[in-house]
C-alpha cells in the first residue's frame, strides 16, 4: 500500500464516518490523476462512490470542480461533487458505472450510443455559460500541441533526424491548420470527448468524465474526437453521416451561422488532422516518459486517419506524402 492510498482511505473513513467499505481501483488514465472504487452500506443500502486521487505537484482539482458543476447546470450527467481534499488533492464524485462507450459500441449499439452522445454533445456547446471562462484554445496550444509528433513520434520512437528545412515545412503545415481551427466558431470544448471518457448508462446517457481540460475553442473539435475516435473507428460514410446529423441539428437550432456544410466538412477533417497529429505524439510519449506502452497499439489506427483525411487536400499533400511514408 502507497503512502497517498493510506491517506485516501483515512480521509475517505472520515467523511463515510465509517471503515467499514471496499475500496478497488477503478481506472486511471494518461495522466497522474487515479481513481478507486468505494462501496459501502448506508442505512442498509449498497452505495458505490469514485475517488480521485489527483497528486497537488502533478494535478490541479479545481478546473474538474469548476467543470463539473457547470456541465450538470446544462444538463449534463457529469459526476457530483461529494466532498473535497484540497490539500491532498482528493475528491469524492457519484460513481458513473463500470461501462465506458468503448466495451459496448458495435454495430447494433453504435447509432444510439452516439445518438445521445452528439446530443449532450449541443447541450453543454450551446448553453455553456458566458460567465464561466475557460482558456483559450489558442494558436499556441494547438502548434505546441502538433509539434508533440515530430518530437516524440518521428525523433524519438522512430529514431529520425529531421533536418531544418523538414522542420520549416512541417511549421508550415501545423500553421495552415491551427488557422483553420482559429476561424471556425468558438465553443466549449471538453477535449477529450471519446469511447473511454462516455460512460454507457441505461439512464441519462452518457455519463461524462475527464473534462478537467476543457478550453475555448473549434466547435469541431469534440465531434471529431467522438466520431475519429482514437480508440475504435468506422466506416468514412458513416462518419460523415453522423457529422451531417450533429451540423443539421445545428441548422435546426440556428447555431449554423453562414456555413455551409461543405465549410463544416472541410473544419471537421482539418480538425482530426491537427487532433491526430497531437495523439499519436501524446501516445510516444505516454510510453517513453511515463512508462505506460499500452497506448502505441492505437498509433496505426491514428496514423491511417491521417493518411486517408489528409490525401483529400491538396493543401496538406506535404503532410499526407510524410505520414504516409511512415506506414
Amino acid at each position: 500500500m502507497d503512502d497517498r492510498l493510506a491517506a485516501l482511505e483515512q480521509w475517505v473513513s472520515g467523511v463515510l464516518g465509517t471503515t467499514k467499505y471496499q475500496i478497488e481501483p477503478a481506472s486511471a488514465d494518461a495522466s497522474f490523476r487515479r481513481y478507486f472504487r468505494i462501496q459501502f452500506t448506508d442505512q442498509e443500502r449498497t452505495k458505490s462512490r469514485i475517488v480521485m486521487d489527483a497528486p497537488p505537484g502533478q494535478e490541479d482539482t479545481a478546473p474538474f470542480i469548476a467543470i463539473a458543476e457547470t456541465l450538470r447546470s446544462c444538463g449534463v450527467n457529469a459526476p457530483e461533487v461529494y466532498a473535497i481534499e484540497p490539500t491532498e488533492g482528493f475528491l469524492l464524485l457519484s460513481d458513473l458505472g463500470h461501462t465506458p462507450y468503448l466495451m459496448v459500441l458495435d454495430r447494433e449499439s453504435v447509432k444510439p450510443l452516439y445518438e445521445d452522445a452528439i446530443q449532450t454533445l449541443l447541450q453543454f456547446q450551446l448553453q455553456w455559460p458566458k460567465s464561466h471562462r475557460l482558456p483559450p484554445y489558442d494558436h499556441k496550444l494547438l502548434m505546441s500541441e502538433m509539434e508533440l509528433f515530430p518530437v516524440w513520434y518521428l525523433q524519438r520512437h522512430l529514431g529520425k533526424t529531421i533536418s531544418e528545412p523538414e522542420q520549416q515545412q512541417w511549421r508550415q503545415q501545423f500553421e495552415l491548420l491551427a488557422a483553420q481551427a482559429l476561424q471556425q466558431p468558438q465553443v466549449a470544448v471538453h477535449r477529450d470527448y471519446h469511447s473511454r471518457n462516455l460512460m454507457a448508462l441505461e439512464s441519462a446517457n452518457p455519463g461524462v468524465i475527464d473534462f478537467q481540460d476543457a478550453v475555448w475553442g473549434p466547435i469541431t473539435y469534440d465531434l471529431v474526437s467522438l466520431l475519429r475516435d482514437c480508440y475504435i473507428d468506422w466506416p468514412r460514410n458513416e462518419v460523415e453521416a453522423w457529422a451531417a446529423h450533429y451540423y443539421q441539428r445545428l441548422v435546426e437550432k440556428g447555431q449554423s451561422g453562414t456555413i455551409s456544410w461543405e465549410q463544416f466538412l472541410h473544419g471537421f477533417d482539418w480538425m482530426g488532422v491537427q487532433r491526430h497529429l497531437k495523439a499519436v505524439g501524446i501516445f510516444a510519449r505516454l510510453n517513453h516518459r511515463d512508462g505506460k506502452p499500452g497506448y502505441l497499439q492505437d498509433i496505426p489506427r491514428t496514423l491511417n486517419y491521417l493518411v486517408e483525411v489528409s490525401g483529400r487536400y491538396p493543401a496538406l499533400a506535404p503532410l499526407h506524402q510524410w505520414v504516409r511514408e511512415l506506414g
